[in-house]
């Protein structure tokens, strides 16, 4: 199995794997097998690409005898299968997103559908990603995702607690809550958005210490998730948040359903309820119709929201989408000028955010080791995106996917160093 793309892929791959198993095959993940099945990513330009050259790359293997079949799922499937099979003929076949069932079927499986809530995780043990929606119903203009994961489906809370305590038997302490959408959560099946209903739930699952919370869009947030964050200590201070930009105009443009004052007004109150909250989001540059003037205002923004953490992308003029009528009339090159002065800004925010926290103790999670250092995260980082914590680990043992006090002693742009105390 050869996971591209998002978390959320990375969960669809886990429960690929566990059928797999259920059904007495032997699978292994980014590894070599006589069978590859590739999940692909279509979302924007860069990741079709890695798509694209990692189904020729193994193409070339088959042809080579070095493996039997080849078989393509995930997002570019799904978007552009009738291409895919016309160009690349040579792989065995394809299937899109909600072809779990035939995909298992061309690989003499059969779809177990007893085994709903189980996966053969590809994490760490000590953390699992827990997606808890599929597809999405919003309309951003610059978006494909719809095309390719449809409407939004919600997963029952009670299989979500269901899945979430098999995750904790086998060790699991961490959480990663993922869906296109977590705000939206609940609304086709309860008649209302049940992030907090959920997330109470979750807590109360022994062996769960942590709960983290990714892709919550901004309009409709449902303000009582802040509640359920500031008063449960197992839900962490942490939200991964996409605000995309904070010119009103292309707010508009984008399809984002809300403006500068609404979006200033939403982090306002995240900074008010949870005081310590750490917020990351993501940011577009050169959408059609950019100008210099919004994209200084962004910056400005930028620097004075002060985000903890913050990914900044170029446009990527998708088909289908709705903006895909207005002309991408910025240039490439300013578009990737403005990323790396926005990330530029973000790095000088980041060193000066981290400098603040040397002489503070913080509970870390033990990730790995790595060299002469252990490596770990607070409840603030999320894993591979996020700030991690170094300690020197030459002349101490530490357990992976323990928790220990760590007392910051330096930091720089993206890590803190520090030592166990206690």
């Amino acid at each position: 199995m050869v996971t591209l793309g998002c978390s959320k892929n990375i969960y669809d791959s886990e429960v690929i794997m566990g059928q797999l198993k259920a059904n007495g095959k032997e699978v292994a993940h980014q590894e070599k097998g006589d069978i590859v099945v590739i999940n692909t990513c279509g979302f924007i330009e860069n990741a079709k690409e890695e798509s694209i050259n990692t189904i020729l790359e193994f193409v070339s293997a088959k042809e080579a005898g070095e493996v039997e079949q080849v078989f393509v799922t995930g997002c570019l499937s799904e978007r552009y299968k009738p291409d895919l099979e016309r160009e690349i003929p040579n792989v065995d076949q394809y299937f899109g997103t909600r072809e779990l069932p035939l995909l298992l079927k061309a690989l003499g499986a059969d779809y177990k559908h007893e085994l709903v809530g189980e996966r053969l995780t590809t994490t760490p043990r000590h953390y699992a990603y827990l997606k808890i929606a599929e597809g999405c119903d919003r309309p951003c203009s610059f978006c494909a995702i719809p095309l390719m994961r449809g409407g939004h489906k919600s997963t029952p809370i009670e299989n979500l607690v269901k899945e979430a305590q098999k995750l904790a038997k086998n060790g699991t302490k961490e959480l990663i809550l993922i869906a296109q959408d977590l705000t939206y959560y609940g609304l086709d099946l309860y008649k209302r958005r049940a992030l907090a209903d959920l997330l109470k739930e979750l807590v109360d699952i022994e062996g769960i210490e942590w709960i983290r919370l990714h892709y919550a869009f901004p309009t409709g947030f449902p303000e009582d998730v802040l509640e359920v964050i500031k008063n449960e200590p197992k839900v962490c201070n942490y939200i991964d948040i996409p605000l995309q930009h904070i010119s009103t105009k292309l707010l508009k443009s984008m399809r984002r359903g809300t403006t500068k004052e609404k979006t200033n007004a939403l982090l306002a109150s995240f900074r008010e309820k949870v005081p310590n909250m750490a917020i990351r989001t993501t940011l577009i540059c050169g959408y059609p119709g950019e100008t210099e003037e919004d994209f200084q205002e962004m910056k400005q923004w930028v620097m004075d929201q002060r985000f903890d953490r913050l990914g900044c992308f170029t446009y990527s003029h998708e088909e289908n989408t709705h903006a895909f009528g207005l002309e991408d009339d910025v240039p490439q090159e300013v578009k990737e000028r403005r990323v790396e002065e926005i990330m530029e800004v973000q790095s000088q925010i980041s060193y000066k955010l981290n400098q603040e926290k040397i002489g503070e103790t913080f509970k870390v999670l033990i990730d790995r080791k790595d060299g002469d250092y252990f490596v770990g995260r607070t409840e603030f980082d999320s894993p591979d995106v996020d700030n991690e914590v170094l300690i020197q680990g030459t002349e101490i043992y530490l357990p992976i996917g323990e928790f220990v006090q760590v007392h910051i002693t330096d930091a720089s742009e993206f890590d803190l160093y520090g030592e166990v105390v206690g």
